[in-house]
């Protein structure tokens, strides 16, 4: 009788392990808009042309008393290197284009109108939409 009550033990902690595993997987999978739930550090790279000349992209964007998870640094900012460091939850819209300009302040087409994007040399119309990958070289041109 032992054995068989510490079998059924066994078996029913097995399947307590599983439903978790599984119940985790639903959860990660529910909301569409989850990238991951296991965080993202990626570095996109992004050069503003306003008439023909690039603009600058300021060191520290993000960066104050909240540490924005988009944000810029001193050391690479010049490249126009942005930095998305996330830990946990990443959502479609954290990853954005559009994200990036809101943590500077900015509004994307603040810069000049008949605005152009390209995304490592491709047209790209998806601007302020567009989800930002690890590598990406985005350009930005205003007339």
């Amino acid at each position: 009788m032992k054995k068989i009550a510490t079998k059924w033990w066994i078996i029913g902690f097995v399947v307590f392990i599983i439903s978790l595993f599984g119940l985790q997987k639903f959860l990660q999978n529910g909301d569409p808009d989850v990238i991951t739930s296991n965080g993202l550090h990626s570095h996109p790279q992004l050069a503003i042309y306003v008439k023909g000349e690039q603009q600058e992209i300021p060191a520290n964007i993000g960066i104050g008393a909240v540490h924005q998870p988009t944000h810029t640094h001193t050391e690479d900012a010049d490249q126009g290197i942005i930095h998305l460091e996330f830990g946990d939850i990443v959502r479609n819209s954290d990853i954005k284009l559009g994200k990036f300009f809101e943590v500077w302040g900015k509004d994307i087409r603040s810069f000049g109108s008949n605005m152009t994007m390209t995304v490592n040399g491709e047209t790209n119309t998806e601007y302020e939409n567009y989800m930002m990958r690890d590598g990406d070289k985005i350009e930005l041109h205003y007339d």
